[in-house]
């Protein structure tokens, strides 16, 4: 589907056309195909190997009971992802999650984002987590206002935290907070 197919959407998605589910194992081809636009579009990640399905399929199966890892999807379409995945290994550190989100490109700017991200806060507090974080490219404003918008808030920046295609590049952090799982 392109966007004419689509429509040239103005407003918002609206919430009743859209479902969020737990993530499944025959969802991994379209997961990878969201996953590597955001490789290619070099603004959301500093992966650059470009993944397989075989490989999402297993980061599924690995995180399943443990990482919430959901799909949004428009009848039998997945156009959009986000998890949860292991921030840090030591014990300490088991109740924070690293999240992620990817909307497929042509169903970006439409709210998809607004909506999932709230699901998968939801699914991390079911989960037990009391942190979410995450790193964002300063340049990519779109996730840090879904962020902001969704009770991130800013922590700080990382300057020149690693290199993308040979260019240093910043990245902000940010943090979400689950007060019902927070230890006392």
């Amino acid at each position: 589907m392109n966007r004419e197919e689509r429509g040239e959407m103005d407003t918002q998605i609206e919430p009743e056309n859209l479902q969020i589910r737990p993530a499944r194992a025959d969802d991994a081809a379209a997961i990878t195909e969201i996953y590597n636009q955001g490789i290619l579009g070099r603004q959301a990640t500093f992966e650059t190997r470009l993944r397989t399905a075989d490989e999402m399929r297993e980061s599924l199966r690995s995180g399943e009971g443990r990482f919430p890892y959901l799909v949004s999807e428009i009848g039998d379409t997945v156009i959009g992802w986000a998890s949860v995945s292991t921030y840090r290994t030591r014990e300490c550190y088991n109740g924070i999650g690293e999240f992620s989100i990817y909307v497929h490109d042509l169903w970006q700017k439409v709210g998809v984002g607004r909506l999932l991200l709230p699901a998968l806060i939801e699914a991390a507090e079911a989960a037990g987590f009391w942190k979410l974080l995450s790193r964002v490219f300063p340049e990519n404003t779109g996730s840090l206002r879904l962020a902001a918008a969704c009770g991130f808030r800013e922590v700080g920046t990382y300057v020149k935290h690693a290199q993308l295609d040979g260019v240093w590049r910043d990245v902000v952090i940010i943090e979400r907070l689950i007060p019902a799982n927070q230890p006392s």
